[in-house]
């Protein structure tokens, strides 16, 4: 593929989202045209007119393009997805078309991992029922203590992290410094051994599940990763063992896991993510005995545009000197 050069090179940034924060910020713009300000970058708020920006644009940075929206951009070469995630482009149009996709890997990882961090001493220490009891003006030491999950130490415990990448390093690197013994599952069982005493191949994944105290799931979203965790899987792990989604919800069977919750075979379980988002009212997770839920705030950080700003600086130096580029999506694989 031919690269361009900056002042030959227009670069439309598009993202709209509900969430306010999930809109790109105007550092990232700003950023990219101090750099390069012979570069025409166009940062538009909505979609509303990005039919007229498409055809002549070489770079598109934003989560979501669909395939008619793709058959206008003519001259195309490269699209930045500004989420981890890119399920949502993986369509037979984009696979075909030798086009270029990167993502924003590691820019999620830290405080992703200080969350399901939060979230695993967060169930250990009860903290939920304790805020809820709070709210009651309750000092609740007895009834807290008589629960059948007793406030615990995560030291020791088998902290299983399935979905070993970026985010999952970083986890295990804090887990460790809570002397928690950590274990990775990867699809080939390959992966930076630095902080897990074993990474361990998908095929072995029921095995591992028997062995955990915790299991954090944050596995990329593809059609092989459809419902993971399931009721079989479920039914592999130790009872009392707590499960954790930070990952996508389609990775979770989630009557699967009420049902668990209610027999007690999981001990709790906290979720970040739903297959329904925003989680409607009426769903019967929100009512699910022991289940901590956040409404998918793990990846927030006041930090996040500067970072993401920085990678895509990075790639576009990369691009624009003819090197490698690093965070390139697999089209055939999804991730």
């Amino acid at each position: 593929m031919k690269r361009t050069k900056p002042a030959e090179t227009k670069l439309v940034i598009c993202v709209w989202h509900p969430f306010t924060w999930w809109r790109p910020q105007p550092v990232l713009a700003e950023t990219i045209r101090k750099r390069w300000p012979e570069m025409n970058v166009v940062h538009l708020p909505d979609y509303d007119k990005l039919p007229e920006e498409l055809p002549d644009t070489d770079i598109f940075v934003g989560y979501s393009l669909r395939a008619k929206q793709l058959k206008d951009a003519r001259k195309l070469k490269w699209i930045h997805s500004t989420a981890a995630g890119v399920a949502q482009l993986m369509y037979p149009e984009l696979r075909d078309a030798g086009i270029l996709v990167t993502n924003p890997s590691g820019v999620f990882s830290v405080p992703m991992a200080e969350h399901t961090m939060g979230l695993i001493l967060a169930m250990a220490r009860n903290f939920p029922d304790s805020v809820r009891q709070q709210d009651k003006a309750i000092w609740s030491q007895q009834e807290l203590w008589d629960k059948p999950q007793h406030l615990a130490e995560v030291n020791g415990q088998v902290l299983l992290i399935v979905g070993y990448g970026s985010i999952g390093r970083a986890l295990a690197k804090r887990a460790k410094a809570f002397d928690m013994r950590v274990r990775g599952v990867t699809r080939s069982g390959q992966g930076d051994g630095a902080h897990v005493e074993r990474i361990l191949p998908a095929a072995q994944l029921h095995e591992a599940l028997a062995e955990a105290d915790y299991v954090v799931v944050s596995a990329p979203e593809t059609a092989e990763t459809k419902h993971l965790i399931g009721a079989a899987e479920l039914a592999k792990v130790k009872r009392g063992a707590r499960l954790i989604n930070v990952g996508r919800g389609s990775l979770l069977d989630e009557a699967a896991l009420i049902c668990a919750l209610k027999t007690g075979a999981l001990g709790g379980a906290a979720i970040d993510v739903a297959e329904t988002e925003p989680l409607p009212a009426d769903s019967p997770l929100w009512k699910a005995p022991n289940l901590f839920i956040t409404p998918h705030t793990s990846a927030l950080s006041d930090r996040l545009w500067v970072r993401q700003a920085a990678i895509l600086v990075e790639l576009l130096e990369r691009w624009f000197d003819g090197e490698e580029m690093f965070n390139q999506v697999d089209v055939t694989r999804g991730y």
